[in-house]
């Protein structure tokens, strides 16, 4: 049976009128939805580091020119400014797109690599994911609450190197997709963002120690091709609680379950099920 097209499919001069529609709109529920957001920044560093973590910037292996990598760094860094030593306190709630909503005000961003309806494209303000995923491997690494999150829903090449597992990544979306988490301890958290020529780093920061130290791991990674020949990969994700002194596990939550199809060879060797009919 053949998809139902959408009426903006239909009609493509209504694609900015239903965009601001949807902004508007999901601008207006964080408004009425009773939540604290945070927004506060501040040029000094909390005393302790919860987590760090950085990548490279440029991904080679995407089969598109290299000026949509170059124009991602851009609206990287302009991104970047908006969140650059924002402070998350108790009670408060990050929302990746209510911290850089403003951040192409007067500087515009570059058209950078998207997937628009689950495929890789060229688009404005492309590429603002590899920050979303930094952020939410740190978010994981700490003891915050996901309110929303969704993961990409196609691989389209290999992922750069990274010290996150699999499974691990924030799609955002203006109006449609966000990234937000709450803090529902008693620690101020602060969000700090930097780059140097190849790599973004990001990092976690604590007003106090508390003796505790979280890891965001895998379990239970699978790749299985359906009947129609694409790959999937699933795999869950937990966060293990650590006692800081001695490492000792203090106990474990299964976070989700991400699902994604995966659209590039996978390295020789990978184990591959067949889907059970």
């Amino acid at each position: 049976m053949a998809r139902r097209k959408r009426l903006t499919e239909l009609f493509p001069f209504l694609i900015p009128l239903r965009r601001w529609q949807r902004k508007a709109f999901f601008y207006w529920k964080m408004e009425r939805d009773g939540a604290r957001y945070a927004a506060e920044r501040t040029a000094e560093d909390l005393p302790w580091e919860v987590f760090s973590s950085r990548c490279p910037m440029v991904n080679a292996d995407t089969g598109f020119p290299l000026v949509y990598q170059q124009n991602k760094v851009f609206n990287l860094k302009l991104a970047a400014r908006c969140l650059d030593g924002l402070l998350i306190r108790p009670g408060e709630t990050f929302s990746f797109w209510r911290c850089v909503r403003y951040a192409d005000r007067d500087t515009p961003y570059k058209d950078g690599l998207a997937e628009v309806n689950g495929k890789l494209t060229a688009q404005y303000g492309g590429g603002l994911c590899m920050l979303s995923n930094l952020l939410f491997w740190l978010f994981l690494n700490a003891p915050l609450d996901i309110v929303e999150r969704r993961g990409h829903d196609v691989k389209d090449f290999p992922e750069p190197a990274s010290d996150a597992p699999q499974g691990v990544d924030a799609t955002v979306a203006e109006g449609w997709q966000d990234l937000q988490v709450r803090n529902g301890t008693d620690t101020v958290y602060e969000v700090r963002v930097s780059f140097d020529e190849t790599y973004i780093t990001g990092r976690l920061l604590a007003d106090r120690d508390t003796g505790l130290r979280y890891a965001a791991e895998n379990r239970a990674l699978r790749y299985v091709r359906r009947a129609d020949g694409t790959v999937w990969e699933t795999v869950d994700v937990v966060r293990r609680t650590l006692a800081a002194d001695t490492g000792q596990c203090l106990g474990e939550r299964k976070l989700y379950t991400n699902t994604c199809r995966i659209g590039y060879p996978l390295p020789a060797g990978t184990e591959i099920e067949e889907e059970r009919r």
